[in-house]
């Protein structure tokens, strides 16, 4: 009898065997691999988050943050400029005020720095999305994202600021605002005011699952937002819980969340996944400072390729399914995508 010819048998969904099933034919060039490539992003999927500073004469370097200056007015709109051409998906703004206080009125005023700051953008580039943070914790001098009552940040009390920072923001210029002081309804309240305003098209992004992460170190060196007391465990979410993370979601997208958010995003990839899996959103996550100054330290010192590293991180967040990568990098990356396009290099 002829004797049985023997093959690996792979179980499964695709039970081609070896050696017919060779998986390493569409990966042996580089115009084969991108013919099978299942999570691609570009360019208008960043979006840059920049910081821009009440009285700076020229930006300022952030010392945790290589390559990242809180902005002058002047060098905001050339950076905007930049963003525009480099076709980015837009910016994610914050502001630095001159003064604080305990209501942080500076958050909501007509000439706020953030308000200028669109303004700005607006004139220089006028075709670039302007996303604002609408949250307190830049503007008061506790560094809590809401209003306090004693040494708790009183929920309802700050809903109203949160509106009226938001009008003030969309009577500036802004495309979007992004609510993210983690208060129970905020969106909701955010959205009558803009629609009671004439506003009606604004859209929100909400951040909807914040995690309270020890990667915030840099930001709030940057913002100069660092509690003045306690934390901020009351109203952002444990790591630990990601349940909960789908029940924020499914209330910020019934109060009206026209996209949602996942923050940080590199340790929260599962997070990610669950909520695009379950709710098919508009999904942004946000690779944090710390996230950024990990891998920045990384790389300076040799220990990784910054520019690779940088890519597979943004395509794990982009396959766990999220359609807005938000990350300080965003501006390096596009200008490698460019040289890319424009010479054929790999």
């Amino acid at each position: 009898m002829p004797t049985e010819k023997r093959t690996a048998d792979i179980s499964g969904p695709f039970s081609g065997r070896y050696p017919a099933t060779r998986l390493r034919r569409l990966r042996r060039t580089p115009a084969l691999r991108r013919l099978v490539q299942e999570s691609a992003w570009s360019a208008g999927n960043l979006v840059l988050p920049c910081f821009v500073k009440e009285g700076l004469a020229q930006p300022e370097p952030i010392p945790s943050m290589p390559g990242v200056v809180r902005h002058s007015l002047k060098s905001l709109a050339s950076a905007a400029k930049e963003a525009q051409a480099l076709g980015l998906g837009g910016v994610l703004l914050f502001g630095l005020p001159r003064r604080k206080d305990a209501q942080g009125r500076g958050a909501d005023a007509a000439d706020g720095i953030v308000q200028q700051g669109v303004r700005a953008i607006k004139r220089a580039a006028p075709g670039l999305a302007v996303m604002t943070d609408v949250c307190l914790c830049e503007y008061t001098d506790h560094g809590h994202c809401g209003i306090l009552r004693g040494r708790s940040v009183a929920n309802d009390a700050t809903l109203k600021r949160l509106a009226a920072i938001a009008v003030s923001q969309a009577r500036a210029g802004a495309d979007l605002v992004a609510p993210s002081a983690m208060m129970d309804g905020q969106v909701r309240a955010i959205r009558r005011a803009l629609d009671a305003a004439g506003f009606a098209d604004t859209p929100i992004m909400a951040y909807a699952a914040k995690y309270c992460s020890a990667f915030y170190g840099p930001f709030r060196e940057a913002a100069a937002s660092a509690p003045a007391f306690g934390d901020r465990r009351g109203y952002q979410m444990s790591p630990a819980n990601r349940e909960e993370a789908l029940r924020e979601v499914a209330l910020d997208i019934e109060e009206g969340a026209d996209l949602v958010m996942v923050k940080p995003a590199s340790a929260y990839l599962d997070v990610i996944r669950a909520v695009k899996e379950r709710f098919h959103w508009p999904t942004a996550c946000y690779q944090v400072s710390g996230e950024y100054a990990m891998l920045k330290a990384a790389a300076a010192r040799g220990w990784v390729d910054e520019a690779r590293a940088t890519d597979e991180l943004l395509t794990a967040m982009r396959r766990a399914g999220a359609d807005l990568l938000i990350t300080y990098s965003a501006v390096t990356v596009a200008r490698r995508l460019s040289t890319t396009r424009t010479t054929g290099r790999q």
